[in-house]
């Protein structure tokens, strides 16, 4: 486990530098790291299982962070917007996501839905941290 944990650390320290020199942003850069070490490019990685452990510590770890900026008074004031606007953005991105897969690439639909869903939700991840670090 202890291996695995320097794999995924070295890969970020390399790559995460290199994508901010780039303009990409921390986000894309854990992106490459994990794409590169994973089993379809250099095979570093390959255990579902023990990805799956750090992935549930780096999921715990964001919601932890996201926890302790959130002001639970102005989330009550904004709760029209996010919940109507998140919302209609997360179905918007499915939708455009979900009918690129099913008709440009031909996969099942799904699949295509999977796919739609999963990048849905975590494009707007993405979004707010590349805007958080660009000012």
């Amino acid at each position: 486990m202890l291996e695995i944990a320097l794999i995924y650390l070295a890969a970020a320290i390399v790559a995460v530098p290199i994508a901010k020199r780039v303009g990409l942003g921390s986000v894309l850069g854990y992106l490459i790291a994990g794409i590169l070490i994973g089993p379809y490019a250099l095979a570093m990685v390959g255990d579902q299982t023990d990805v799956m452990h750090f992935a549930e510590f780096g999921v715990v770890m964001m919601l932890f962070l996201v926890g302790l900026e959130l002001q639970p008074s102005r989330l009550w004031t904004l709760r029209h917007s996010i919940l109507g606007l998140g919302g209609l953005q997360v179905v918007f991105t499915a939708a455009v996501i979900f009918a690129s897969c099913y008709w440009l690439f031909a996969m099942h639909w799904q699949t295509a839905l999977a796919i739609g869903l999963m990048l849905a939700l975590s494009s707007t991840a993405i979004v707010l941290q590349s805007l958080e670090e660009k000012g």
